[in-house]
């Protein structure tokens, strides 16, 4: 998988966020099993709680096309360090299937394992006695 195209449509999304309470923009990037690249930027309420993270936004997009496996994500923002999907944004990636995270900021990449950051996602909800 080409890295280079899946940062790119999350800098891109990020440009569309929207950000009017917080003016922190993200964006962010899933790739699915096929190959497809879906992207979104958050989304923000002045109710917080109703914000949705970038993210979620990309997957949703890709669901909403068919997409039921998506192998990574790339999320970035003008943040001093790369950011890190919330703990929502962890469990929903980890519903699709995501493996690799791509952080960034206008500097630096870095990469992860799903696993790494939210182990156990599914240990014991999806392989129960039967």
């Amino acid at each position: 998988m080409e890295i280079k195209p899946l940062v790119e449509a999350a800098w891109a999304a990020r440009e569309q966020a929207y950000a009017p309470y917080s003016g922190f923009q993200v964006g962010a990037a899933v790739v699915a099993a096929d190959g497809r690249i879906f992207a979104g930027g958050n989304i923000e309420n002045l109710s917080y709680g109703l914000t949705l993270c970038a993210e979620r936004v990309a997957v949703a997009m890709a669901v909403a096309a068919g997409v039921r496996q998506i192998v990574a994500v790339a999320v970035v923002a003008d943040t001093r360090v790369p950011i890190s999907p919330c703990g929502a944004c962890r469990q929903v990636l980890a519903e699709f299937g995501v493996t690799r995270v791509l952080l960034a900021n206008r500097s630096q990449q870095l990469e992860f394992g799903l696993d790494e950051l939210l182990p156990r996602a599914t240990a014991g909800i999806l392989d129960r006695a039967e």
